[in-house]
């Protein structure tokens, strides 16, 4: 049963937990996106129309706010575009043209009117030029605004930190409330971050976790960075350690982890697969050995963050024959989803 701070109705979570690591391409330059004709209500496809609009079309990875206020991943259909990177950016402003792809109880970022003037790519770096309707924004949300262009953009293999302009002039800090941009933000920086009871920052470090949350129409993962006191231990390990105590008893987000869950050896990881072994408690089902989904994604989705992890072998009490909730057993290394919240539950 999913853990919270308050109960909530438990809805089932299907997720490919094989293929390719999110991203898996370059970022283009840029281009105005062609015009694409939206399905009226009350219409329905063909299969020739459901083809040709699957062949004109492209699933990107936009991070929006959630009706929390949280910085979430969503994976939706953008009209084929060369100028990727540049489209992307384009897809979080207000009123623009997500509005008529827009999750229900999700909205765009960027503030309204916000042009995209240009994205330019040089050594991994991103350097995102706004007009000055960027500047638009309330001070309380810089930084996530920052962590959603950060982690959209960097969901490209070619980009690796983000910079910002306005009017094609360096920005070494945002706009409004001066959070630091310096030579460049990346995923490290961190997402929906959570500084907890960590008094000594030096003696801190940042983990990515992925929880979920449910509203009445969709049940989706969350990531949340938190700052955590180094405890001696490797950060695979920690990151397990504070996915199995939780998310903040002061969010609405839930966990399917059982507090009984432990890690008996210490991680290994070797040519990008990291090797747990953990006790009996992780089960959902202990006489099929099997793994609940939702369990099984937040590992992948958390450790994969890490930029020595590509792929997670899971034991349990030394034991590798492990199955997934559809009975499928998980002989190989498991990689991260390539699509994560795509609405289709």
């Amino acid at each position: 049963m999913m853990k919270s701070g308050a109960p909530l109705l438990l809805l089932s979570v299907s997720l490919l937990v094989s293929g390719c690591g999110i991203g898996g391409e370059k970022a283009g330059n840029e281009l105005d996106p062609p015009k694409v004709n939206y399905v009226k209500e009350g219409q329905s496809l063909g299969k020739k129309d459901k083809a040709a609009s699957a062949e004109q079309t492209q699933k990107r990875q936009l991070f929006l706010f959630d009706s929390n206020g949280m910085v979430v991943p969503q994976v939706l259909a953008l009209p084929k575009n060369d100028e990727t990177a540049k489209q992307v950016l384009q897809y979080l402003v207000k009123d623009g043209p997500v509005s008529n792809i827009l999750p229900n109880g999700f909205q765009a970022v960027l503030p309204a009117d916000t042009e995209v003037l240009s994205v330019n790519i040089k050594k991994g770096t991103a350097t995102a030029n706004f007009s000055k309707e960027f500047t638009e924004y309330n001070a309380a949300d810089e930084m996530k605004i920052l962590q959603a262009i950060t982690f959209t953009l960097t969901q490209f293999d070619n980009i690796k930190k983000v910079k910002i302009q306005i009017d094609g002039k360096n920005q070494n800090s945002m706009p409004v409330n001066n959070t630091p941009v310096g030579d460049g933000v990346s995923r490290v920086d961190g997402i929906n971050l959570e500084n907890g009871s960590v008094a000594d920052i030096t003696n801190s470090e940042l983990v990515t976790l992925y929880f979920l949350a449910q509203t009445q129409d969709q049940t989706y993962y969350v990531p949340v960075t938190r700052r955590v006191a180094k405890e001696g231990t490797d950060k695979v390990t920690a990151t397990i350690k504070h996915l199995i105590d939780g998310p903040s008893a002061e969010s609405t987000l839930l966990t399917d982890f059982r507090t009984d869950v432990k890690l008996l050896s210490t991680p290994v990881v070797k040519d990008g697969v990291v090797t747990l072994n953990f006790n009996g408690a992780l089960l959902d089902n202990k006489e099929e050995s099997m793994i609940a989904d939702e369990v099984l994604n937040s590992i992948v989705l958390s450790l994969t963050e890490l930029s020595e992890v590509k792929k997670v072998a899971i034991k349990v009490d030394g034991k590798s024959k492990i199955f997934n909730e559809k009975g499928k057993e998980l002989t190989a290394p498991v990689s991260r989803p390539k699509e994560v919240n795509t609405g289709e539950f």
